[in-house]
């Protein structure tokens, strides 16, 4: 296997905040990189998610998004079924 560099051009901002992270992850910059292109090759997409705290997922209604309306407070009646109950 040969080696070959790869030049990329970033914000300097965004390269040391993901450097801050990717020490947390025990990662340098350059193990990312080669992580993520192994990910692409082995997965055919860019979607693989590595991160320090568990992302907040918003839920996903699908093709009822914007449709239905979910309460904040689930204890609340729900005004729109009152008259089926």
């Amino acid at each position: 296997m040969s080696i070959t560099n790869i030049n990329i051009r970033t914000d300097s901002e965004i390269k040391t905040q993901a450097q801050d992270v990717l020490a947390k992850l025990g990662l340098d910059l350059t193990t990312a990189v080669n992580l993520f292109l192994r990910q692409i090759i082995c997965k055919q997409s860019v979607s693989f998610d590595v991160s320090v705290a568990p992302l907040k997922k918003k839920a996903k209604l699908g093709g009822w998004e914007g449709k239905i309306n979910i309460p904040d407070d689930f204890n609340t009646p729900l005004e729109d079924f009152r008259e089926y109950m």
